[in-house]
């Protein structure tokens, strides 16, 4: 009954597509290009904007928002109000869509951390300009992709981190010891639009959809209660952003390509294999200097650097120094599990409430850093989650005559018992008494994940 229902409002949601023909549309039995077809490219379509607007696209669009959820931009309506909000006025924004002068809202600055220290700006485009980019994205990538770089691996169908971390393993087992780790400082914040326009227009003829994309560049930011115009960058917080920085740093994937390098590239984050730290200096260079120059774009000097790859990082991971050389969690990311852990485990809350959190968020770390070829990380890290845990309930016992009641229940013995009482919390964790009353085994009966498994 809910599976119809839904189909129901969807079928009301662009109810017009059927009432509404636009001027000049295809005629019946015209051929058309599908959404995501890559049998044929988009780039001398002219009538790409009703490939995008096709009511199959629009529909596999909205769920996909809807599923994705995300807050709220500038207008403040929700996710949830979206499909409420197309059937009333959706004739009148395909209309506008389909003679140019649709007018993208301003985008909400939001600050997030990064993983690596500071802050990230997100630009979150309202749910309404969501589905609308999220329409042209499946029409453009299904077009676009298929041309990319191998190399590239950020933000594309059916390509992962692991995919990346695994091909540049394979360099350096194949020789090229040394890389060329560049970062791009403020890449998404920096990308220059005309630059960008212009690759853009490459593969693209219709101007209704070349217009749209420069409005959604330049639909501003409100932060701070003012909207301030925006002439560089492209937001992240939009499903189009990702796509549009993957065709400007194509550029880049052929150039590597032709001056023979082996590199791997995800999103911004590029490593480039060579064998000598003095030919890694020369690709640098060059490198550089190809940015600054074609491409507007600037390396991060602090960030960028040539060395072994067991002393830079990669997508989180690092590499041994041993041959053949195997993946293992990088020190920085071992640190920020380890402050996420701590700001879990801070005292005020039930242990199950605890446990519950600590476990959803353990259970998402394993399934991206649990392809480590060094299992002693994950041990020693699922020794130290349980001693946070032991630590976090001998501080809720609080007095010696309540741990001391607590360890007798579980069986310690009464001298093993007094003599661990008055001691800090993480030397008490280590004490046989307490680790015999939360054992591991009744730890993962509280429902603890462990990241070695049972």
């Amino acid at each position: 009954m809910r599976g119809k229902q839904q189909k129901n409002q969807e079928q009301l949601a662009f109810a017009s597509d059927e009432k509404v023909k636009p001027e000049g549309s295809l005629e019946e039995g015209t051929e058309t290009l599908a959404a995501g077809s890559s049998s044929e490219s988009q780039a001398t379509n002219e009538r790409l904007m009703e490939v995008m607007l096709e009511r199959g696209n629009l529909k596999q669009a909205l769920r996909r928002v809807e599923e994705n959820k995300g807050a709220a931009g500038v207008d403040g309506m929700r996710v949830p109000e979206l499909r409420r909000h197309l059937k009333q006025h959706w004739p009148k924004l395909r209309e506008q869509l389909l003679k140019g002068n649709y007018q993208p809202a301003a985008v909400r600055r939001v600050e997030i951390p990064k993983a690596g220290g500071g802050m990230r700006k997100l630009g979150i485009p309202t749910a309404l300009d969501r589905f609308i980019q999220q329409a042209m994205l499946q029409v453009l990538q299904g077009d676009w992709d298929a041309s990319f770089s191998e190399h590239s691996y950020g933000f594309r169908p059916s390509r992962t981190a692991h995919q990346a971390i695994a091909k540049a393993q394979e360099y350096i087992n194949a020789g090229w010891e040394t890389v060329v780790d560049i970062d791009l400082e403020k890449f998404f914040d920096r990308v220059n639009h005309d630059v960008l326009m212009s690759r853009v227009a490459r593969r693209v003829a219709d101007k209704r959809v070349l217009k749209l994309i420069r409005a959604y560049l330049n639909s501003g930011v409100l932060e701070n209660g003012l909207v301030s115009p925006t002439d560089e960058g492209t937001p992240q917080g939009g499903p189009l952003s990702p796509l549009l920085s993957n065709l400007l740093l194509d550029e880049w994937d052929r150039e590597l390509e032709r001056r023979g390098h082996r590199f791997v590239r995800y999103a911004d984050d590029c490593n480039i294999y060579v064998r000598s730290e003095r030919a890694g200096e020369r690709v640098l260079a060059g490198m550089t200097q190809f940015l600054a120059k074609r491409l507007r774009l600037k390396v991060n000097e602090q960030k960028s650097a040539v060395g072994k790859p067991s002393e830079r990082k990669f997508l989180g991971y690092s590499f041994t120094s041993q041959t053949p050389t195997k993946r293992r969690i990088a020190s920085p990311s071992v640190q920020r599990f380890k402050e996420r852990v701590r700001e879990l485990t801070k005292r005020g809350r039930k242990v199950q409430l605890v446990i519950t959190e600590l476990s959803r968020y353990l259970r998402g770390w394993a399934g991206y850093y649990g392809r480590t070829e060094w299992p002693s990380q994950l041990s020693e890290l699922d020794g130290w989650v349980r001693r946070r845990l032991r630590c976090y309930v001998w501080r809720q016992w609080q007095r010696p005559r309540r741990r001391y009641r607590h360890l007798r229940q579980t069986g310690a013995p009464p001298r093993q018992a007094w003599a661990v009482v008055h001691c800090g919390p993480w030397r008490a964790s280590r004490s046989q008494a307490l680790s015999r009353a939360l054992s591991n085994a009744s730890l993962r009966t509280l429902g603890l994940y462990s990241l070695v498994g049972s």
